[in-house]
Formats: structure tokens, sequence, C-alpha cells
């Protein structure tokens, strides 16, 4: 039997590289995660392929920096408690361009806590954030959403098994650099090579050379593949190369890699923004940090992150490492908050403006 777990020691040191540490495009992809955990490659191959087999891992592929290739926003909903399961099974099963879906709850009743169903959004250039969210809205009996772009990303990262063992307040020694949202235009060999790119791996393409397949569904030889692939990740459009772990569910064993997720809310003061998020975003716990406008409905809140853990007081302590620090730095804070995640589904968000148009064709009002 092949261990599965993400505990296993082997698994661990595979998973510590894989989640979030393969930055961009790679030829042999696989290769590279062997290389930086020390682990052969052909046990990289048959453990990567079970874990997937297993559930451990829900998806391997390669990620995009959709904010330059979609037009994004964190999305906050109020929905009637009686439709809110509805409508959270409507955003995760049905709607290609809702990421990530949680039902949220606050410890005590603060501003913005009636906003239970919170998403992801992401739509084709060109296309609008409202016109979905109302199409959305209509579909699901949400009485209200607010959108919150991304002005500025911080930290984008996973590495639950990375993250497990860190202490509260570990932080890299310089604040984080914002990363900017502008979108790039891409001709239809690149939008071609990009679509066939970013679909996950099946588990008889977990294997020495991924692209293969994929150069075929584009169109193109694998050299050109490999051609595109390359000068779109020089234009900052490739994320990752990552393994993604089901983070919610249990194993078969019982086994869960984290239990607890914590939106956090901070409103620095206006214009202090950008150096804010960098010293959030330089803290080691952060899945993600951005630089988001909450408005009067949460405080006037600006910054927004999440952390993971296995105990909600663990969360607590990173996030109270991480208030000292901004105090420590002279950055006042008018309003914080934690917002917990409960009911969860994540999957990638769909760019492609053909299943934008396939959508709206199907769910247009008569």
């Amino acid at each position: 039997m092949i261990p599965t777990e993400h505990t296993d020691p082997i698994n661990a040191a595979i998973l510590a590289v894989s989640e979030d540490l393969i930055s961009g495009y790679h030829r042999l992809p696989f290769h590279v995660i062997a290389e930086k955990s020390g682990v052969p490659l052909e046990t990289v191959l048959v453990r990567i392929r079970a874990m997937l087999e297993a559930g451990i891992i829900r998806r391997v592929r390669q990620t995009l920096l959709s904010t330059k290739l979609a037009h994004g926003a964190l999305v906050a909903w109020k929905v009637p408690e009686e439709l809110l399961n509805d409508a959270f099974d409507f955003m995760a099963k049905q709607d290609p361009f809702s990421g990530h879906v949680v039902i949220r709850s606050t410890d005590s009743e603060v501003s913005g806590s009636g906003y239970r169903l919170w998403t992801t959004l992401k739509v084709p250039v060109g296309e609008s954030l409202d016109h979905h969210a109302t199409a959305l809205l209509r579909l699901t009996g949400a009485t209200e959403y607010l959108l919150m772009p991304a002005a500025g990303v911080f930290a984008l990262g996973v590495g639950h098994v990375r993250r497990r063992s860190l202490e509260p307040g570990a932080k890299a020694d310089e604040p984080a650099t914002m990363m900017t949202t502008a979108t790039v235009d891409l001709t239809k060999e690149e939008w071609e090579v990009l679509l066939a790119l970013k679909e996950e791996l099946a588990p008889d393409e977990i294997a020495e050379n991924p692209w293969h397949r994929r150069a075929e569904t584009a169109g193109v030889s694998l050299d050109r593949f490999h051609e595109v692939a390359e000068t779109l990740n020089a234009r900052k459009v490739i994320g990752r190369f990552s393994t993604f772990l089901e983070h919610v569910k249990p194993s078969s064993t019982g086994e869960r890699v984290t239990r607890f997720n914590g939106l956090f809310h901070w409103a620095v003061p206006k214009g202090r923004e950008i150096e804010g998020g960098a010293e959030v975003g330089r803290h080691y716990c952060m899945t993600h940090c951005y630089w988001r406008e909450g408005g009067p409905q949460f405080g006037n809140v600006n910054i927004m992150g999440v952390v993971h853990g296995t105990e909600k007081e663990r969360v607590l302590e990173h996030k109270a490492a991480i208030d000292r620090h901004l105090a420590a730095v002279g950055i006042p804070v008018s309003y914080t908050n934690v917002f917990w995640g409960g009911r969860s589904e994540i999957k990638p968000s769909e760019i492609s403006p053909k299943v934008y148009a396939d959508f709206h064709a199907k769910h247009g009002q008569a």
C-alpha cells in the first residue's frame, strides 16, 4: 500500500514544496518538485498520483494569475437564511465564474455580520462584474451583494503543510511587494495554449512530461507550446504549478489538513493601504492578502487576508501577532474583525469568454 495521508513524512516533504513553491511555468515541473524536496522523481510521481486518486490532493494544475486575465472581486452576499444553502450550491456547482464559495460567520454581531455567503468572482476582460453578480442575485434569491475588487495583492499562496508549524509572528525580513491587477491582451494562439494549460491534470498525466496532451489540445507542437507558455510566464500571466490539498473535508481515515480559516479584516488610514498590506503580507501565515475596499458595510476595512489552521486559538494567535506588529511599526487600525469559514467549496474560476457567453445565453431572463 502506498501511503497517501499528508502527514506521512515523504508526502509531507513533497507537499511542503508542491503546494505553492513552484512558481511560474516549467517544462518538467515534477522534476523541479523532486529537486526542491529531495525526494526521487519516481517517488514524487507515484506519491502525487496516489494522493490524487485517494482524494487527499484535490487537483494538480498550473495556475494562472487571473488578476492579469480577468476582472475579479471578492463578493459578500446577503441571502435569506432559508435560501443560504441553495445559493451556496448554485454558486459552487452551476456558476463557473465563482471560485471560492464559503459560508462565513462572526463570533459576535458586528459590521457586516449579515453577509453570510462569500465568493470570489471573475469575468472575462470586457465583461461586467456587476452584470454577472446581478444575474446571480436573480438566480439565487440573494437580496444584496458587495463587490470588493483587489487594488493590490500582497500574498497569494497556499502551503498548508508548510505553514502548520509556523510560530505566530514569523515573517519575512522585508515587507511584501504589492502585485498589481492590470490586465493584459492575448493573441488567439496564446489563449489556446493558456486554456489548455490551466486544466487540472488527470492521474495519467502525473508523469515526467505532463504537457504532451496539452500541446495537442492547443493545436501546436510541444516545442511551440513551451515557447508560448514561457512568453506568458515572462508577461506575469502564469502563477504556480501546484498540488491543491483537500483541506476542508477529512480523509478516509479522518485526517484533516486544516479545520479553521479566518478571513481577517483591518482598516488602516487612507493613503497607507500599500504600507499596511505590505506589513500584513510579510507574515508567513497569510495564504492570501489583498488591498480591498469594504466600505461602510465592513467598517471601511481596506486590508483583507486569510489564515488557515487546525486550532481556532492558533489562528487567533497569528492575528494577534500581526496586530502587535502593525502597532509596533506605527500603523493604526481603526477596525478589525475575523469572519470564520464554515461550509466551503473551492474550485478554479473560469475565464473563457465563450463559457461566459454560453452561461448568460442559458440563464438570461426571458
